[in-house]
Parts: C-alpha cells; structure tokens; sequence
C-alpha cells in the first residue's frame, strides 16, 4: 500500500495484513479500506480485534432486510464523501468516550455590531459579509488560549498530550455531496474581517467541489453551526484527531432576569463535544463558560 493509504487505514484503525488488495498485484487501495471497514461494520468481515478482556464484548452483525417486501424503494448510492466521513464518524463515536457540555451565551449586542458592521461593508462595497460564525472562531480561539488542553490530540500511545502553538480552526460546511469541514488556519493571527473573507471563500470551494487535502487539513478544534435552520441543542461527534467539536443552534429571544425586570435577549445555545479520556467535566464547564462570556463582551478577550 502507498504511504498515503497506511495512513488513512492507521486512521480509521485498520490492520492492513486483514485487508485484501484489488490493485495490480495485490496492492491495497484506499477503496479496499473502506470495503473492508463497511464490511466490519456489517458483520460480513471479522476486524481481527480482539474482545474486551473478560467482558467478551463485540458489535452485533447489522440486520440483514429485505425492505422491498414492506413497500416500494429506491436505492441511491451514497456520494464518495459521505462513505470517507461515515467511517470516520463511525471510529470517532465507537473510540472516543463523548460528554457534551451545553450552555448559553447572551449575543445580544454582539449581533448588534454584526448588523452594523455588514451594513458598513455593504456601503463600502468590499463584498465581506460578517456571520456570527466568525465571530465565532476567533472566540473560540482565544479559549483555546486559555484552556490550552482543547488545543491539543492525543499521540498514537495514547500516553501523551501533544500540546499545538498554532490555532487552526475548522468549520462544517454543508454541500449537495455531503459534509465537508475546511480549516481556517492561524486564526490568532487575523481579525474577525480576515476570517470571513477567508471562510467565504472556502465554503465556496466546498460547494464547487474543489477543496484540495491542504485545506481540510491541520485543524485543532472544529465548530459545527445548524444555526441558520434550526435546533436547540445537539451532540456534535469529535473530529479526530481533535480533542473537542463546539456544536451550535439557532439563536432566540428569550426573557432574561436583570436584578430589576426581565430583559428581552439574543441567546445562541452552544453544545462542546469533548474527548472524557483528555478533559474533564470541570475543564470543560469553564471552557463553555468562558466562551460564553466573551460572545457577550468580546472586548474581555482583549484582557
């Protein structure tokens, strides 16, 4: 197999001497991998993982139906991106021990300079339109910043913590062939503007189908926005090698007590997905805090 294919299959965990290769003699393709994945996932094909010590545990085959004898079908093949995220969804939940920690940040005047700033740059005609996403990722890498544990992965031990200086953030996006997440790289080093302009054009990349490796490539954290269609709140699934996800809904007015009277706010419910074997439930409620905290005064991330 080519130095390309170990690593998707060290990724996904596959032993490659189990997988049969279909390529001039005998080579291993990236396709064979993932056959050999649906297959384990099927219970056609034995992983050659050994059971849980003393506890005997495996995955039960997936049922076998026939579901044209309860109706009319159609069968549509899945699109390539969704079979490669599938297994890659399918390891991340089956190998990493997920918490979601829920909170709500007051977005009120946040989105206030949102609406001014477009308006701003709608006159200026600089074709920047600001969402709250960016907003978004440069607050959450002043987080990462300060609970530098969610900046971090794994090695391949699984007995250390690499610790990343850089802060590389990617975000879903959602395209007519799947999802696909696309990283903005050195976000500590740009403004939010800069970040826009720079999500804009990745996400239109991603629509065309024309992401390269490079750049769905590097992250550190990842956010996945539903905001714009709804939801309340979700368990996003950690994107591996990473050690946390930050999931988002859609912001509401709701009524909220001031010591005086109740206010009527902008509150944006956020879910963090993060690795239990890294952080702790602790950890993790002052991450969300603090990130909640700077969404309602961004000027705190500047102390």
């Amino acid at each position: 197999a080519s130095p390309a294919v170990r690593l998707y299959a060290r990724e996904l965990g596959v032993d490659l001497s189990k997988v049969a290769g279909s390529a001039r003699a005998g080579r291993i393709t990236r396709e064979d991998v993932q056959k050999f994945v649906k297959g384990v996932m099927s219970g056609e094909v034995a992983s050659g993982a050994p059971a849980a010590a003393g506890g005997g545990l495996s995955l039960l085959p997936w049922p076998k139906v026939d579901f044209a004898k309860f109706g009319e079908i159609e069968s549509k093949p899945l699109s390539r991106i969704k079979k490669i995220s599938g297994a890659n969804l399918a390891r991340n939940w089956a190998m990493i021990p997920h918490v979601t920690q829920h909170e709500d940040a007051d977005v009120t005047e946040l989105e206030a300079l949102r609406g001014t700033l477009n308006k701003e740059n709608e006159k200026a005609k600089n074709g920047v339109k600001l969402t709250m996403l960016a907003f978004l990722m440069k607050a959450s890498v002043a987080a990462l910043q300060k609970y530098p544990e969610f900046n971090a992965s794994l090695d391949a031990s699984g007995e250390n913590l690499v610790l990343k200086k850089y802060f590389h953030v990617g975000f879903a996006a959602d395209t007519p062939n799947g999802l696909v997440v696309p990283v903005v790289r050195d976000c500590d080093k740009k403004g939010v503007m800069q970040i826009a302009k720079e999500m804009g054009e990745l996400a239109g990349k991603a629509r065309e189908g024309k992401l390269g490796p490079a750049d769905m490539s590097g992250g550190c954290f990842s956010i996945s926005s539903l905001g714009g269609i709804g939801g309340t709140a979700f368990t996003p699934i950690i994107n591996a090698p990473e050690v946390a996800i930050l999931g988002v809904s859609k912001s509401s007015i709701k009524p909220v007590w001031d010591g005086k009277a109740f206010q009527p706010r902008l509150i944006l419910p956020l879910s963090l997905s993060y690795d239990h074997r890294v952080i702790d439930g602790a950890a993790a409620a002052r991450f969300a805090a603090y990130l909640a905290t700077l969404l309602g005064d961004l000027r705190r991330g500047l102390l």
